[in-house]
């Protein structure tokens, strides 16, 4: 049953990812006075790419070939170790925060390498920009999510959450800092406005679209399922870490039943902060990425300061 759980929750994640990326274009559409398309546009997006054969460069390496094929599989690892709608599943051994970044790092290096293998313009400068964000963006999130590792003792993810689940609501300023902190990071690590702009195609702005032009067929169907993905697990984080109420303690259908539903509510009032941010705000000069993240970082700095403030006071 334990395992059930674990690959019924790693295909939730999977199967419902193009859903969260549909209704955040729904309510960013609404919100822009635009017809809006379905909740499952990107499921025929994805079908309708997956039917196409891919075009591949002449002179592309196995590595340009195999890389959305390793992304995807990175992503869905990432998806694993990630508590969903339970805590305490088989899973939970491996699910530490140094080994979902390292996931996230894993996927990354190989996207900017197939950037690099066929040797255009648009792939070497998208790479060199998504490897400059990158190495910005993970130390920001590394110090958001260890302010709640040292509040729970622990590194690993599920464990972090029970305890939280078991102190209750409480007020912490260090918890405030570090969320305010991974949300930005998240922005920037799923390529979304202020940082970077998914639609579009002018060559001084884009990051992660220019790594992927050369990329058609079922390969980008790849690319893009784990590009939602990996939105998805960035707001699972955000909901399960510092609001976890609701995710099932115990592996009883109710339990099961009551945690989906928490986290679609929770996913779904996270999308619709991003959608308004995106309508409210531009996108910065590229420029300027590096103080948004260091402000990122300073935030998650702040936060576990303030952690051990508290902790010495007491």
């Amino acid at each position: 049953m334990n395992w059930f759980v674990a690959v019924l929750q790693t295909s939730l994640f999977v199967a419902l990812a193009p859903l969260l990326s549909g209704w955040l274009k729904w309510c960013k559409c609404h919100l822009q006075n635009r017809r809006a398309p379905s909740l499952l546009q990107p499921y025929r997006d994805l079908l309708k790419l997956t039917r196409k054969q891919p075009v591949v460069a002449e002179h592309a390496s196995w590595l340009f070939i195999y890389t959305p094929y390793i992304v995807f599989s990175a992503m869905v690892l990432a998806a694993s170790v990630v508590p969903l709608i339970a805590v305490d599943l088989p899973t939970s051994a491996s699910a530490d925060v140094i080994v979902l970044v390292g996931f996230f790092a894993f996927a990354r290096f190989f996207l900017a390498l197939a950037a690099l293998d066929i040797g255009t313009a648009f792939g070497g400068m998208g790479a060199s920009r998504e490897m400059t964000i990158s190495s910005l963006a993970e130390p920001a999130m590394l110090m958001a999510v260890f302010t709640l590792t040292m509040t729970a003792s622990t590194t690993n993810l599920s464990l972090a959450i029970e305890h939280v689940l078991y102190e209750g609501l409480v007020l912490r300023p260090s918890f405030v800092f570090a969320m305010f902190a991974l949300m930005l990071v998240a922005i920037a690590e799923t390529g979304r406005i202020p940082v970077d702009n998914p639609t579009t195609h002018l060559e001084l702005t884009m990051i992660h679209e220019a790594m992927i032009l050369e990329y058609s067929g079922r390969h980008l169907a790849l690319i893009e399922w784990a590009s939602q993905l990996k939105l998805a697990l960035y707001g699972v984080l955000l909901a399960n870490i510092f609001a976890p109420w609701g995710i099932a303690r115990e592996l009883t259908l109710p339990a099961l039943g009551y945690g989906l539903l928490a986290i679609a509510g929770k996913l779904a009032v996270l999308a619709v902060c991003l959608a308004i941010s995106e309508t409210l705000v531009a996108k910065m000069r590229l420029f300027r990425v590096q103080e948004y993240l260091s402000f990122a970082y300073l935030l998650g700095l702040l936060g576990m300061l303030s952690h051990i403030i508290l902790e010495a006071a007491r």
